[in-house]
């Protein structure tokens, strides 16, 4: 991640002409920090960097958030179903994984690898004996940037509100949105 430099905040600012009281009212700073920022006399904290560009990235019409890309049905199995049926269900979505859900909340996952890992006779054995780690989850207000960081290392992002999923995010859900 490139963090962006005092001047470039200040540019873009300008460029979609937001005063500093604007910027820091949208980013919920204060104007004399966005000031401080902007003549190099402070270092913010990353958290606080991170509202300002938020805060110019809406501005600019750029945020895309999870909710923006998300499919909201998430083809899923739970940790009892057995591993067979799993397979099947992947086989007809013409998936190669799946999260495994237990009342709502990401448990797990499963994909054809674990099934082949597994060894012989799997398909009795319930997909709690076989699953991986869940994938990872994220707010629905979390960017494309989050989300893209995320997809550089799992195979799809789960969106939750409350604990419980409510979308999910694959690389494919991001290109078709570039597109």
């Amino acid at each position: 991640m490139e963090l962006p430099t005092p001047e470039d905040l200040r540019e873009r600012r300008n460029t979609v002409g937001m005063t500093q009281s604007a910027l820091a009212e949208r980013a919920d700073v204060s104007q004399p920090l966005i000031a401080r920022v902007e003549n190099d006399d402070v270092d913010p904290r990353l958290s606080t960097l991170r509202r300002i560009v938020e805060a110019l990235d809406e501005a600019e019409g750029e945020v895309v958030r999870a909710t923006d890309l998300m499919h909201e049905e998430v083809v899923n199995v739970g940790p009892d179903d057995s591993v067979s049926d799993a397979v099947e269900l992947m086989d007809e979505e013409a998936y190669s994984q799946l999260p495994v859900i237990q009342n709502g909340v990401p448990v797990g996952s499963i994909s054809q690898s674990d099934v082949v890992h597994a060894g012989e006779n799997v398909g009795d054995l319930p997909v709690a004996e076989v699953m991986s780690e869940s994938f990872p989850t994220v707010g629905a207000d979390a960017t494309v940037d989050e989300i893209r960081n995320l997809l550089d290392h799992y195979k799809a992002v789960i969106v939750t509100d409350g604990g419980e999923a409510v979308g999910i995010i694959t690389e494919a859900d991001i290109a078709s949105h570039v597109s």
